[in-house]
């Protein structure tokens, strides 16, 4: 762990480093608090003492400065100071305060206790990021989930009705796959699905609105697109993953396939809303399934 420190007093300095003799920690003095940013917003350092008599912190506000930007990493500041009251010049917004003069054995004490709270931070953060992901995204596919493509396709939608572009939505289903799922298991399941999505990203734009809709089923939103066009987009998706083989232990590749309906709009006027058009694709990709499926059904709308 690296740990900043604006101490000017080389006899304090020199307590500061008694306290980090097991290789573990590096202290970056520094000699003013301006010096500190680079470290800190790119996550270098997540530590600070600061001598609040002698340094700048105190002038520069720099405990104010620190609490009011955005960092993706918590920032924990020990302040060290000749006396300690309770009046309205006692520093706030810092994490903790130990008073001069002090031995290395107490200002190791507190740095032990600082370095948990880092830590617990660090893994409340990393939860809070993990929980963050899985409400928007389809942890087998990466694909937005259903609640979050709905949202960002709304948005989508939104914007080519500003601009009078068109849009078409894209439905697939993969055929068969509750009989895949039955007769070879799940995993061999999430592989066809994995496989599908890979085609999907490969053949879409990369700014494409994504999600998996529900099971096997996914939806993509592509703007500025109509027609002819998301036509051929679809069939790239589908031929990707007809040449697709997937290996079945003691037993021949699997060879997948796709149906596919599309929902196309040329202009977006105030009656189309997204849902409807999602539906639309949904049911143009049924008609697809029943006429034999492993082909593409487009509806203008």
């Amino acid at each position: 762990m690296k740990i900043l420190v604006l101490e000017n007093d080389p006899k304090e300095l020199a307590i500061i480093q008694q306290a980090f003799n097991d290789g573990k920690t590096s202290l970056i003095p520094i000699a003013s608090s301006e010096l500190a940013w680079p470290y800190i917003q790119s996550g270098e350092a997540r530590f600070v003492i600061a001598n609040w008599d002698t340094s700048d912190v105190r002038h520069s506000q720099f405990i104010l400065r620190a609490r009011a930007i955005k960092l993706s990493h918590p920032l924990y500041i020990l302040l060290t100071m000749e006396k300690v009251t309770d009046d309205d010049q006692t520093p706030s917004g810092a994490d903790d305060i130990i008073q001069r003069p002090f031995r290395a054995k107490d200002l190791k004490n507190r740095i032990g206790m600082a370095e948990r709270i880092i830590s617990l931070a660090s893994n409340l953060a990393v939860a809070r990021d993990q929980l963050e992901h899985q409400a928007v995204f389809d942890s087998l596919t990466g694909f937005l989930n259903r609640t979050a493509f709905f949202k960002q396709a709304m948005g989508e939608l939104e914007r080519a009705r500003r601009t009078s572009m068109p849009v078409s939505l894209i439905a697939l289903d993969v055929d068969n796959f509750k009989a895949i799922n039955d007769s070879l298991g799940m995993e061999v399941g999430n592989q066809v699905l994995h496989t599908v999505a890979q085609s999907i990203r490969e053949k879409s734009r990369p700014y494409d609105c994504i999600g998996r809709w529900a099971g096997d089923e996914f939806v993509l939103m592509l703007s500025g697109v109509i027609g002819t066009d998301a036509e051929k987009v679809t069939e790239r998706i589908i031929t990707g993953v007809r040449s697709s083989r997937i290996v079945v232990q003691k037993d021949t590749p699997l060879n997948v396939k796709v149906s596919a309906g599309i929902a196309s709009v040329a202009r977006i006027s105030t009656s189309v809303e997204i849902e409807p058009l999602i539906q639309q694709a949904l049911q143009a990709m049924k008609r697809a399934k029943e006429a034999g499926g492993d082909q593409i059904f487009l509806i203008y709308m």
